[in-house]
């Protein structure tokens, strides 16, 4: 299994800066990849504080392209509604250029109301419209000429350059945590990555449905790729009522191999979801760096 670390994207540590740092240390130690994620925004009033200060995702790993040279660089995820076709083709494709061909395309169909209202897209059917917009993404790359008319999208003979410099295609891996979303992935995608919600002892029952979509698709399940963000949140040991990903770096590390055993092809290593870390800039920069020397790849 594969470990990777997401740099700081959330709370009071998400500065470039602060970036820099992690993402050069991560790569100095071995860590595969380097992860983002996406919030447009947040409603007034909620109290709820796991998504404040996030910064754009594309633009975040197109500025630590510049500092890095080995680590893969993925989002996960981005919200499909709040892009058209052709502008997320363009933007994956020259970040994948811009990153040396590092890019890995996390995609997901959105669940905050406030985001599709402020994007002024609808919420329903956003299963259906993901279908479409898969396939008019991948025209898009791989067509000297794409055309394509569907329910959703429909757009005239085009030509889009730069094409992705990765081959035979950028990496797209889909999240969601339904069946019907798991099913997608194991259909349509490279693989898929697990939510930051998604409860670490039963991914290999997802990862499961993924395969069997897969097969039943006609498609290798073993070439698919299972990314797990593991949210840890490092704590003194020994309670008895221990969370997975929550205690010691020793406790947590063993749930990495819990993890590993249930077939996750990669984990990536989140603490931007633990609010120690994103309401405090000192105290994030000590336990990521505990973090990092903690969980670098043996």
């Amino acid at each position: 299994m594969h470990v990777g670390f997401a740099v700081p994207v959330s709370g009071a540590w998400a500065t470039p800066a602060d970036q820099v740092q992690i993402a050069q240390r991560a790569e100095e130690l071995g860590y595969h990849s380097l992860w983002t994620l996406q919030r447009l925004l947040n409603p007034a009033g909620s109290g709820d504080e796991t998504y404040r200060n996030v910064p754009d995702p594309f633009i975040t790993l197109a500025y630590l392209a510049g500092f890095t040279r080995t680590a893969r660089l993925g989002v996960a995820i981005a919200n499909l509604p709040f892009y058209s076709p052709a502008l997320l083709a363009k933007q994956a494709a020259t970040l994948d250029h811009v990153t040396g061909g590092r890019l890995d395309l996390g995609l997901g169909l959105g669940w905050m109301r406030e985001e599709f209202a402020a994007s002024g897209v609808p919420y329903e059917r956003r299963g259906a419209r993901a279908e479409e917009f898969l396939a008019a993404l991948r025209s898009l790359w791989h067509d000297e000429v794409s055309e394509f008319h569907g329910e959703f999208y429909d757009f005239p003979p085009v030509r889009m350059e730069p094409a992705p410099l990765q081959a035979p295609e950028l990496p797209i891996l889909l999240g969601g945590a339904s069946e019907p979303a798991l099913r997608r992935a194991g259909r349509l995608a490279a693989g898929w990555v697990s939510s930051s919600r998604a409860d670490p002892t039963s991914l290999g029952a997802s990862i499961d449905v993924v395969r069997d979509a897969a097969a039943k698709a006609g498609r290798d399940p073993d070439a698919l790729r299972f990314v797990s963000r593991a949210a840890v949140r490092i704590r003194p040991g020994g309670a008895a009522d221990r969370r997975p990903l929550t205690g010691t770096c020793d406790e947590i590390r063993a749930d990495f191999d819990a993890i590993a055993r249930q077939g996750v092809t990669e984990l990536f290593v989140d603490l931007n979801f633990d609010p120690r870390v994103t309401g405090d800039p000192a105290e994030a920069t000590r336990l990521a760096g505990e973090a990092l020397e903690a969980f670098a790849p043996r």
